[in-house]
């Protein structure tokens, strides 16, 4: 028998599990939030009326299950992405983080492998460990890119059941050609998911994987509402896929895991999907000036796609990530050693946050010479 008051250690935790730590950014009360990739336009006034009449007409019959298939939803999906997509090549749970982990309870799991290019995504090896699926992390290239021999080698001699490509890439935003894709789908037996959460961000947005899914059977593209969206606290992501993949998914998923809100509301913002993607241009701009700005800084500024932006290099990234804080500022420490990542945020969020890093870089040694330079 365990006390009452047992403490973590005490109870038959998984092995595995033992000193980890739970996932997730900081989340402070700070006046400026840059480091969690959020869309900072709330949708508008009409639109969250519309949402509010949905979740009142939920509410009406919140006693009954959801649609457990979420077709109207998955219509509605299917349509957004074009392609000719259908609803049955299309599926739907809480996050793209809930999709990507039936993905792995489907394909991976025991005595098989993902594989993936790092720098990448923080939450992928949480996704194996959870699943019981081994990893495999294949280096990128100096400028991030996939390098491709690598990942054909890794493929030959490990032969990976699935294979994660985030593009553009967090934390470092860099996009994947569409022709190194299609070479991973013919490399391998195995499924390829291609991790688009950013893509509407992208300077090519039309350059997806979305165009490669009539060829080949084995390839999963990912997609979130949390971030062209603005649909962060609506927690809903997709994939669209092959109707056999999708099939996988529905035998894997908890019973009724989209709730009647989540269905309503997100039909919501789809219906209203031009007016809500209205800001993207806007962003893309922001984004484009601070890597900018920040160079003007004496930063390093890794080249992106998204709706953030790595920025360094520092001795003591830390030191800089608490000297923002302490100004008011969040931003995010993850990335390659000595870099930090920015969010996009509204212009009045940008400029505080280049005031505070300015008073920040001023100090002398804040800044790693680049290389080539002087000390």
């Amino acid at each position: 028998m365990l006390p009452a008051e047992v403490a973590l250690r005490d109870l038959p935790l998984r092995p595995e599990l033992k000193g980890e730590k739970p996932y997730g950014a900081p989340q402070l009360d700070v006046a400026v939030r840059l480091n969690v990739n959020e869309n900072p336009f709330p949708p508008s006034a009409e639109i969250a009326a519309a949402m509010g009449e949905a979740v009142r007409q939920a509410a009406a019959q919140i006693n009954r299950y959801p649609d457990r298939e979420a077709t109207r939803l998955r219509s509605k999906l299917a349509r957004y992405l074009g392609y000719g997509l259908l609803f049955d090549q299309v599926w739907a749970a809480n996050g793209s983080n809930e999709v990507m982990t039936q993905l792995l309870q489907a394909f991976g799991g025991p005595g098989r492998r993902v594989m993936t290019f790092t720098p990448t995504y923080s939450m992928y090896p949480e996704y194996a460990r959870n699943t019981h699926t081994g990893l495999i992390t294949v280096p990128r290239r100096a400028d991030y890119t996939v390098d491709l021999p690598a990942a054909w080698e890794a493929i030959d001699t490990l032969k990976p059941e699935v294979i994660i490509v985030a593009t553009p890439n967090n934390p470092t935003g860099t996009s994947t050609p569409i022709g190194v894709v299609e070479r991973l789908c013919r490399a391998t037996q195995g499924i390829v998911i291609v991790d688009e959460a950013y893509q509407e961000f992208s300077r090519t947005p039309e350059n997806t994987c979305l165009r490669l899914l009539d060829h080949y059977g084995n390839l999963v593209v990912s997609r979130t509402m949390s971030k062209a969206f603005a649909f962060a606290g609506g927690r809903l992501g997709y994939v669209a896929t092959s109707r056999a993949i999708v099939e996988a998914l529905r035998i894997v998923r908890l019973p009724y895991h989209l709730s009647a809100v989540t269905q309503a509301v997100a039909g919501v913002a789809l219906d209203y999907a031009a007016t809500m993607l209205a800001q993207i241009g806007r962003l893309r701009e922001i984004r484009d000036n601070s890597i900018l700005r920040l160079r003007h800084l004496g930063c390093q500024v890794i080249d992106s796609d998204a709706n953030f932006c790595l920025f360094g290099r520092f001795p003591d990234r830390h030191a800089v990530w608490q000297g923002l804080l302490d100004r008011g500022v969040l931003v995010r420490e993850t990335g390659p050693e000595g870099f930090l990542r920015v969010s996009t945020g509204t212009p009045h969020e940008m400029d505080k946050f280049y005031a505070a890093l300015a008073e920040i870089v001023a100090e002398p040694g804040v800044l790693k010479p680049a290389e080539g330079s002087p000390a």
